[in-house]
C-alpha cells in the first residue's frame, strides 16, 4: 500500500466511523488540499472508489479496529478549545442582596422534559450567584369537583406527584432549599386575606355572571358587567357567600379590576379567586375558594422575597398580572426574565394528563415508561442528567422559538455513556438460517466487549455443529436491499440464492435456498475477506429473547447473545448496529429493555 492509498484508507475509515458511510466527495476534498494530489486526480479517483467500496462493506467494529491499527489515537475525544456554552449574566443583581429564585411545579404528575428548561436555568443561576432556590408546590386546586368527576381531561393534583417532583429534581441535580419547601395549599388564608383587602379597596369585585355570557358580552367587547357597579358592601357580602357555600361552583368569581380597556381581552378584569369543592390531597375540603395561579404568584413572589423570576414566554400574561398586583400594593418588582417557547415534534407527547390516564389503565408502565418523557423515564432509559442539563443550557435565554430535537440530548449522552457501554449482538425480527458442509463441531467468535476500550477484553459466542450442520438467527432487515445513507445508492443487494456473506467474526457462507421462514446456506471458508459483507448473528440453540420499548410506543422483538442475561438490571449497553438500551427486567429467559437512543 503506497502513501496515498494509506491516506485514503485512513480518511475513509474516519468518515465511515463518524457518519456510518464513507463518502467520496469528502475524501477527495481532503486529498485535493495537497497540490501534488491534484495533479494525479485521474490516478487517485479509481483508488478512492475501490477503497471506499471495501470500507463501506465492513461493519462499524471492523472499521474502528482497522482505523486504530493505522492511527491509534484516531478515536480519542478531541479537547474542545471553544468555551462550554453558558447562560448570560443575570440582570439587576444588587450587590449585598442575595439572589432568590423559585420553582413552582403543579403536582399533577411527574416533571417532564418540557419542564426541564425552567428547572435547569433557575438552578444554574442560583449556583452561579450563590443564591437560594425555593421549591414552591403550586398545589392550588386545579379543576372543580364537577369537572374532576365528569371530565377525563380535567387537571387535578395527584398525591404521588409531590414525591415524583422531588425525585426528578434530585436526579437533575437541582439544589433547592430543602428546609424551606413551600406548599400553596398551606397559604389559603393569606390569599383570601389579600382578596378581601382588594375588595375593600375597590380594586376587586365579586361577579356572578354566567362565564360564557360574560366572555361574549363583556370581556371580548370591553364592556363592564352590572356586577362591577355594585357597592363595596355588596361585594363583601357576596365574598362571604362564596366562602359559606351560598354560591355553588362556577356561580361566582372574584375579578381584579385590571380595566376593561386592556388591549388583550384575556387581561380585562381577570379572575383571581374561584370556587371548587374538590377534595385536596393535603387539606381535604377545608377551603372552597381558591386563587388562580397568577394571583397566588403575585402574592408569594413578594412575601417569599423572590428577586428574579425566569419562565417561558408563554407566561407573559401571568407576568403582567403579577406586576399589576405589585403596583396596587406598592411593592418592589421582582425581575422577570422570559425565554422563547420550546416547540416539540410529534415524537413527544408531553401531557401529564394523558400520561396519568395511560398509567391508570395500565397501558403505560408507570411514570418511568419512555412514552411519558418524564424525568423518571429519561433516567430509566439511560439518559444521563448532565446530557439533558447541558443541552438545555446550550439553548440559552433567547426569546426566539426553538424546535427542540431529542438528538441534541442523544449526542451529548453518547459521549458520556459510550466508553462504558459494552457491545452485544442483537438480531431484530429474526429469521432462521441453516448452514451445512461444516467441518468442525464448534466455532467460536471472540468480539471485543468495547472497541473503544480494549482493556475490557472479549466475549465468547459459540456455535455448535451436529452432523456437519448448524443453525443461527439473522435479522430479516439484513436480508432486504440496503440503501446508502442518502438513499440514492444500493449499498447491499437483497439476499437471494447465490448471495455470499460472512457471519460476523465467524465464517463465510453462500445461500442455497430462500423460504419465507428460513434460509439455507453452505459453508465456504473461515478466512476473512476484506470486501465481503458481514452480518450479525446469534446461535439458534443458544440465545435469549429481547423486547425493546421505544419512546414512540413501538416494541421491537428479537434475539440476543446469551451473555446479556447475566448482566445486572439497570445496565446500559449497546446492541451493535441498533442502538443503546437499558435493561429493565429479566424473567423467564427473556430480557426487557428501554431504548436509550
Amino acid at each position: 500500500m503506497d502513501t496515498v492509498e494509506k491516506l485514503i484508507l485512513i480518511e475513509a475509515l474516519k468518515n465511515a466511523v463518524k457518519y456510518g458511510e464513507a463518502r467520496d466527495k469528502v475524501i477527495i476534498g481532503k486529498l485535493m488540499q495537497d497540490p501534488e494530489n491534484r495533479k494525479n486526480i485521474a490516478i487517485i479517483k479509481p483508488k478512492v472508489d475501490t477503497i471506499l467500496k471495501e470500507v463501506n462493506s465492513w461493519d462499524k467494529e471492523t472499521q474502528e479496529k482497522k482505523l486504530l491499527d493505522l492511527e491509534p489515537k484516531a478515536l480519542e475525544q478531541k479537547k474542545h478549545v471553544a468555551e462550554t456554552k453558558t447562560l448570560p449574566e443575570l440582570p439587576n443583581v444588587k450587590k449585598g442582596k442575595q439572589v432568590v429564585m423559585r420553582l413552582a411545579p403543579y403536582p399533577s404528575g411527574a416533571l417532564h422534559i418540557g419542564n426541564a428548561r425552567m428547572l435547569v436555568i433557575n438552578d444554574e443561576y442560583v449556583k452561579r450567584y450563590k443564591g437560594k432556590l425555593i421549591l414552591v408546590y403550586d398545589d392550588t386546586i386545579g379543576a372543580t369537583k364537577q369537572a374532576i368527576e365528569t371530565n377525563l381531561d380535567a387537571k387535578y393534583i395527584i398525591p404521588e406527584a409531590y414525591d415524583l417532583i422531588r425525585d426528578g429534581l434530585e436526579w437533575l441535580g437541582v439544589n433547592y432549599d430543602k428546609k424551606n419547601v413551600v406548599y400553596k395549599s398551606d397559604r389559603l388564608d393569606i390569599y383570601q386575606k389579600y382578596a378581601k383587602e382588594f375588595i375593600q379597596k375597590g380594586e376587586a369585585y365579586v361577579c356572578d355572571c354566567d362565564a360564557a355570557l360574560y366572555r361574549e358580552n363583556h370581556k371580548k367587547v370591553g364592556i363592564p358587567c352590572s356586577c362591577k357597579a355594585l357597592s363595596i358592601e355588596s361585594h363583601l357580602e357576596r365574598w362571604n357567600q362564596m366562602l359559606d357555600g351560598t354560591y355553588a361552583e362556577q356561580e361566582a368569581v372574584v375579578r381584579l379590576n385590571t380595566g376593561m380597556d386592556q388591549k388583550d381581552p384575556a387581561l380585562r378584569d381577570h379572575v383571581i379567586m374561584r370556587i371548587s369543592d374538590a377534595e385536596h390531597p393535603r387539606i381535604g375540603t377545608k377551603y372552597r375558594v381558591w386563587p388562580i395561579l397568577d394571583f397566588s404568584w403575585g402574592i408569594d413572589d413578594h412575601e417569599l422575597g423572590i428577586t428574579h423570576i425566569i419562565r417561558g414566554a408563554d407566561l407573559q400574561k401571568e407576568g403582567f398580572m403579577e406586576q399589576f398586583i405589585w403596583d396596587l400594593m406598592g411593592w418592589e418588582h421582582s425581575n422577570i426574565q422570559l425565554y422563547g417557547r420550546m416547540k416539540f415534534s410529534k415524537n413527544f407527547k408531553l401531557s401529564k394528563t394523558l400520561a396519568r390516564q395511560k398509567i391508570s389503565t395500565k397501558e403505560y408502565d408507570g411514570w418511568e415508561d419512555p412514552r411519558t418523557w418524564s424525568l423518571q423515564s429519561l433516567r430509566a432509559r439511560g439518559i444521563q442528567s448532565e446530557a439533558l442539563r447541558q443541552s438545555l443550557i446550550d439553548l440559552g435565554m433567547s426569546m426566539s422559538g426553538i424546535n427542540f430535537s431529542e438528538n441534541w440530548i442523544y449526542a451529548k449522552n453518547t459521549k458520556i455513556i459510550d466508553e462504558n457501554a459494552n457491545r452485544y449482538w442483537f438480531v431484530e425480527d429474526p429469521i432462521k438460517l441453516d448452514i451445512s458442509d461444516l467441518s468442525k463441531t464448534e466455532y467460536t467468535s471472540t468480539p471485543l466487549l468495547n472497541p473503544n476500550n480494549e482493556k475490557l477484553g472479549t466475549r465468547n459466542i459459540t456455535l455448535n455443529a451436529f452432523n456437519n450442520q448448524a443453525s443461527v438467527y439473522i435479522s430479516r432487515l439484513d436480508t432486504v436491499e440496503q440503501l446508502s445513507r442518502k438513499g440514492n445508492k444500493v449499498r447491499f443487494p437483497k439476499i437471494s440464492v447465490g448471495s455470499q456473506f460472512r457471519l460476523k467474526d465467524l465464517f463465510t457462507i453462500e445461500v442455497q435456498s430462500v423460504h419465507p421462514k428460513k434460509y439455507n446456506a453452505v459453508f465456504l471458508t473461515e478466512e476473512a475477506e476484506k470486501s465481503i459483507r458481514k452480518i450479525q448473528w446469534v446461535p439458534h440453540a443458544s440465545n435469549i429473547k429481547v423486547h425493546v420499548l421505544k419512546p414512540d410506543g413501538i416494541v421491537m422483538h428479537g434475539r440476543a447473545e446469551n451473555t446479556i442475561k447475566s448482566l445486572p438490571l439497570g445496565t446500559i449497553l449497546q446492541f451493535e448496529r441498533y442502538g443503546y438500551v437499558k435493561i429493565q427486567k429479566i424473567e423467564k429467559n427473556e430480557v426487557y429493555c428501554y431504548f436509550t437512543h
